[in-house]
C-alpha cells in the first residue's frame, strides 16, 4: 500500500528528516492524499479518520522544527488510519479473476483458417451433383 510506504519515509528510524521546506510540503501533500483515499474506505465516525482529517486540514506551521513535528504527527495519524482500515477488513474489492485465453501465434491462426477452409472444400467436393 502506498500510504504505508509514505508513512515509512517519515517514521522509519533510518529515514532522515527532510531538509527543505519543499520536501516537507511534498510529504504533507502525499499524506493528505492518502488520508482522503483511506477516508472513503473507513466508516464516517471513525476516530482515527477524524483525527487524520483534522490534522490534514491544518496548514503546515512555519519554521524548521514545528513543520517537522507536524509532518510526524500527520504520518502517525495516517499510520493509525491505515491500521484501522486494515483491521476492519475494509479495502478495495479483489477483482474477480477471469479466464484468460492464450493468444495464438499468427501462424497457428493461419493454419487453423487454412484447415477449416480445406475441410469446407473437401465437404463441398464430396456432395453429389444432381
Amino acid at each position: 500500500m502506498a500510504a504505508a510506504e509514505t508513512v515509512a519515509l517519515v517514521l522509519d528510524e533510518d529515514s532522515p528528516l527532510p531538509e527543505s521546506t519543499a520536501c516537507v510540503e511534498d510529504l504533507v501533500r502525499r499524506l493528505r492524499g492518502h488520508v482522503s483515499q483511506l477516508g472513503v474506505l473507513a466508516s464516517a465516525g471513525e476516530p482515527a479518520l477524524c483525527r487524520a482529517q483534522q490534522l490534514g486540514s491544518d496548514s503546515v506551521p512555519e519554521g524548521y522544527m514545528p513543520s517537522r513535528v507536524y509532518l510526524v504527527r500527520l504520518a502517525e495519524a495516517t499510520q493509525e488510519l491505515v491500521a484501522t482500515v486494515r483491521s476492519h477488513s475494509v479495502g478495495p474489492a479483489q477483482p474477480t479473476r477471469r479466464r484468460r485465453w492464450r493468444q495464438l501465434r499468427i501462424n497457428v491462426l493461419r493454419g487453423v483458417v487454412f484447415a477449416v477452409a480445406f475441410a469446407c472444400l473437401v465437404l463441398a467436393a464430396s456432395v453429389p451433383r444432381t
